[in-house]
């Protein structure tokens, strides 16, 4: 099987580049031969890392995905998406072949198998999918696909997401597998999983109102399982002509489960509220993590690169737990001279740990993304980390290209 799968993805993705160019329809006849929709995207993105302590890190790296997406018979739908990610400058340390004194970019080169699920929608307001897949809830804090890294994280899973109990949005998850963004050639690119997921979403007067448990079990990395239920509620009204109050309130405990051998119990929180007139979003934040000196609450399967800076430097949370306090400010442009919007976001950030006692750093973020069309985009972004106690200062940038259809 992990012979046949590559031989599949390359036969899937050399004609990707051709694609890219004819633009084929996106719905019917697949390029006028298969019926179905073909799935492609791509993203050509150059990074650069500058961290105290480390040789510089230079990456221009490209991803392919394409896939097909059949018709749905009798309930049925099949997709399979093949991904690939080749380095053009590959001055950096992938996590599998770069030398140790260079800084790190997680995007090693892969050939692999993405997706390949069936889904069937054959009852009332139901939809199962069963093989591997993207799964996402919420806002990926607890369960996400990470993808901002090139290759992206997917699941061998069962998942049953129904609306057939009105007002409730309910899904449940079995994952087997974890396909994780280091890919197939890295030690730690796949978790062997017995583990069960549950998020629930219902409107509230006060906001949504979303509801998560993580039943976490990996046998060949028991220290990331645990179990972690939580609540989430995330609201707005408006205040005055123009002005709007937006907030988020939340709370997760963590324990031990599984094949985790450590005893422990810990909180999550999160507050956080914000102002909205026009174009402009200012929201102030506290999310607080919690850590009993040993371990820190984790979220190993959460697009963590959301949450805690773009530097991506509290990927793993301190044993001593973690604060972070945030103010952030987005404006949307909407007739730009050139394309069709602009989304301007910026954000400062202070870290300490979970009591406030030990100054972690600070670090401020800005990006620029520009909607061309409905297929490309442009996104320019970078994360100034100055850092405090054990955290080595570092800066990132990032220029990314991105067309999809």
């Amino acid at each position: 099987m992990r012979r046949i799968v590559p031989a599949l993805v390359a036969v899937l993705l050399v004609p990707g580049a051709a694609l890219a160019q004819t633009a084929p329809p996106t719905s019917g006849t697949a390029a006028g031969v298969l019926p179905g929709t073909i799935l492609f995207d791509s993203r050509t993105r150059y990074e650069a890392v500058r961290q105290d302590g480390l040789d510089d890190a230079d990456a221009l790296t490209t991803r392919l995905r394409l896939g097909w997406r059949s018709p749905t018979v009798s309930g049925f739908t099949v997709l399979v998406e093949g991904e690939a990610v080749q380095a053009v400058l590959d001055d950096f340390n992938d996590t599998i072949h770069g030398p140790p004194t260079r800084a790190v970019v997680a995007d090693p080169d892969t050939l692999e198998l993405n997706r390949l699920q069936v889904s069937w929608t054959g009852a009332p307001d139901t939809e199962v999918t069963l093989g591997r897949q993207r799964i996402v809830f919420g806002n990926a804090r607890y369960v996400g696909n990470v993808g901002f890294r090139q290759n992206e994280q997917t699941f061998d899973a069962v998942r049953v997401t129904t609306t057939a109990f009105k007002p409730f949005n309910l899904t449940y998850a079995y994952i087997d597998r974890v396909h994780r963004v280091f890919g197939d050639d890295s030690p730690v690119g796949e978790w062997r999983s017995d583990s069960h997921l549950v998020h629930v979403e219902t409107p509230t007067p006060a906001g949504r109102l979303s509801l998560d448990g993580q039943w976490l079990d990996f046998d060949n990395a028991p220290g990331q399982s645990s179990a972690t239920v939580g609540a989430r509620l995330a609201g707005g009204r408006p205040i005055a002509d123009g002005w709007s109050l937006n907030w988020v309130i939340e709370y997760a405990r963590q324990t031990e489960y599984g094949a985790n051998p450590a005893q422990f119990d810990l909180d999550y929180g999160q507050l956080a509220a914000g102002v909205a007139h026009g174009p402009f979003t200012v929201t102030l934040a506290r999310e607080r993590l919690d850590g009993n000196g040993v371990r820190g609450f984790q979220t190993p399967l959460a697009t963590l690169h959301a949450f805690q800076g773009w530097a991506d430097v509290f990927l793993t949370t301190p044993a001593r737990g973690l604060t972070d306090d945030s103010i952030t400010v987005t404006h949307t442009w909407a007739d730009p001279p050139v394309g069709r919007q602009v989304l301007f976001t910026g954000a400062w950030r202070d870290f300490s740990d979970r009591d406030g006692d030990l100054d972690f750093g600070r670090e401020f973020d800005v990006s620029a993304r520009l909607i061309l069309d409905a297929r490309w985009a442009v996104e320019t972004k970078a994360a100034l980390f100055d850092g405090a106690g054990p955290y080595a200062d570092r800066d990132k940038l990032w220029m990314a290209l991105e067309y999809k259809f």
